[in-house]
């Protein structure tokens, strides 16, 4: 296992003395990766972005940068621009990366990534990776695979996910996984996109789970039904996605004529997550949660955007929020609107407001059922 390089070297800027103790060095940790060491002092302020401690140790940003973006079906990506761009996000503090071997080429754009941050920063590295494991052969070697695509030789995360419960071989999988945890060759196992009951049943065989990351946003609030309990009761995180509805949560959707059909809904996310508008109520509805989410906004000098992360950030158990990243894509940045959400401090007026609206709404529990991901077949057709 490879070594973290820490730089133990002290500030010694006259300057900034009285902030020595907050600039001596900087940790600044990537899921599925953690980069240690330079301390960025001329930036003259306390950490940006807040920190989340895992069950093992494993520190993660509370704004993750998601990378099913570069999967393909958002539009087309320059892998080489991409990684630059990431830079862009990893000086900002927004060191947390998500990602999986089915993104595409989201692990090779990491690898360059890295290789580009090792460059221009001089420092070590180290990483994770998901996989669909059945033997502790296969699993080791799919974990080996994602590592030399990344030009790494340390999982720090493993967030496993799993199609098919009546196929329980998801336990074995997941003790393969485990095994390899205690072996030292992953920090935390985590899940994603189990629901609460396979959940529980996983805890029921003694494995060990950090995070589980699930569907979680001011509309789809399912995780509050049953699984934010089990989660507390057992010291996991939760890690939401799909917190800004694919871009449907934000002032470009408010006070305009409903999406329909292919050409409007363009791409994947924003497929998805109109969908989930429909299962949860209508466009109308959705209309006068936007109008009272920015109405908010307002009041905070912030955006609609900005109230949606920030509500779900203040929900119990929430260690992170996955904000879609189009990385090298002109235009799609959105570095300091996503950090401006940790600005925004919600009061319960504002939650109440909002409550009232989404009392209006129906309950996704009951038509989609629990965490589990959502294919297209549970949820109303696109209309055309």
């Amino acid at each position: 296992m490879t070594k973290l390089l820490r730089d133990h070297r002290r500030v010694r800027d006259k300057v900034i003395g009285r902030m020595e103790a907050w600039f001596q060095w900087k940790e600044c940790c990537v899921i599925p990766f953690r980069f240690e060491g330079r301390c960025f002092v001329q930036r003259f302020m306390m950490p940006k972005v807040p920190i989340c401690r895992l069950k093992n140790g494993l520190e993660i940003r509370r704004i993750l940068n998601g990378m099913w973006q570069v999967s393909g079906a958002h539009g087309r990506i320059d892998p080489k621009k991409a990684s630059l761009e990431m830079i862009e996000y990893f000086e900002a503090e927004l060191t947390s990366f998500d990602m999986a071997d089915i993104y595409g080429p989201a692990e090779d754009i990491f690898g360059h990534f890295l290789g580009q941050l090792k460059t221009s920063h001089g420092e070590d590295v180290k990483g994770k990776v998901q996989g669909s494991p059945i033997t502790k052969e296969l699993t080791k070697g799919h974990i080996q695979v994602a590592m030399k695509r990344m030009g790494v030789d340390k999982l720090d995360m493993v967030q496993f996910h799993w199609w098919d419960y009546s196929d329980d071989r998801y336990i074995k999988a997941l003790q393969y996984l485990n095994e390899l945890r205690m072996e030292g060759l992953i920090g935390e196992l985590s899940l994603t996109n189990f629901n609460t009951e396979h959940l529980q049943r996983i805890i029921e065989h003694n494995i060990p789970i950090s995070t589980n990351q699930v569907q979680y946003s001011i509309i789809d609030r399912r995780p509050e039904a049953k699984m934010v309990k089990l989660c507390k009761e057992h010291g996991i995180k939760l890690l939401a996605y799909g917190v800004l509805g694919g871009g449907l949560i934000s002032e470009r959707y408010l006070n305009v004529k409903e999406p329909i059909g292919r050409s409007q809904l363009n791409t994947a996310s924003l497929a998805k997550y109109k969908q989930m508008i429909d299962a949860w109520g209508n466009w109308e509805l959705f209309q006068e949660l936007l109008s009272k989410m920015s109405e908010i906004a307002k009041a905070h000098n912030s955006t609609i955007a900005n109230v949606a992360c920030r509500y779900v950030l203040d929900k119990p158990e929430v260690a992170g929020i996955i904000i879609g990243c189009r990385f090298g894509i002109p235009g799609a940045q959105h570095i300091e609107s996503n950090i401006k959400s940790l600005d925004v401090e919600l009061t319960s007026s504002d939650i109440q407001k909002l409550e009232e609206i989404l009392r209006k709404g129906g309950d996704l529990l009951e038509t989609t059922g629990d965490c589990d991901i959502i294919s297209k077949e549970e949820l109303p057709p696109i209309r055309k």
